[in-house]
């Protein structure tokens, strides 16, 4: 009996683990669910400007932050079959930004992950007299100028950038995300 046991066990264990690697294949290859990709250029997420391209140009200097996903070029997917594919841009004056910052910058924007590294909430908050970002829910603020330090609040880490470039003032992805784009669970 226990033999049987064990080796029923092992066979839900297996299946298991068949369905769950499915689920990371697909998320792999689904370009909706895909992180941005070298050579992505960027759409609004919201508003009455979603799904227009993003230009350096239509975003005003230190003005509030905007949300936006990445766009095949060739196929024209847009990447936005996952929360954690959202990008957050804002222009700053090239003065303004760190060295480290400017050198993954196109035409003074910057570009961050969306999702907050404390518990996964949205940076969509802005802090006008400092032009920080900050967290909707518990108010970690982000220096974007700085390569999106921690200013304050409980976030264990800086936002993942995206380094762009711009083409005939598009904005491109350079490359993916600096790092993962992770968060901690709530306790």
């Amino acid at each position: 009996m226990k033999d049987r046991r064990t080796v029923l066990k092992g066979f839900v264990s297996g299946l298991v683990g068949l369905g769950a690697s499915a689920v990371l294949r697909a998320q792999g290859t689904d370009p909706h669910k895909m992180r941005p990709q070298e050579g992505d250029t960027f759409v609004y997420a919201f508003g009455h400007r979603e799904g227009e391209t993003v230009r350096a140009s239509g975003l005003e200097l230190e003005s509030e932050q905007i949300t936006c996903y990445a766009k095949d070029v060739e196929s024209g997917v847009v990447r936005d079959g996952s929360r954690l594919n959202q990008v957050i841009m804002c222009r700053f004056s090239p003065d303004d930004l760190s060295e480290e910052t400017r050198a993954v910058a196109a035409d003074g924007v910057v570009a961050y992950s969306a999702i907050c590294p404390h518990t996964g909430c949205d940076i969509s908050e802005w802090a006008d007299e400092s032009a920080n970002a900050l967290c909707s829910c518990h108010e970690s603020e982000f220096d974007l100028r700085d390569g999106a330090v921690v200013i304050g609040g409980p976030a264990p880490r800086r936002l993942p950038h995206l380094p762009l470039r711009s083409e005939d003032g598009v904005l491109v992805a350079a490359a993916g995300f600096s790092a993962k784009v992770r968060f901690q669970k709530e306790l």
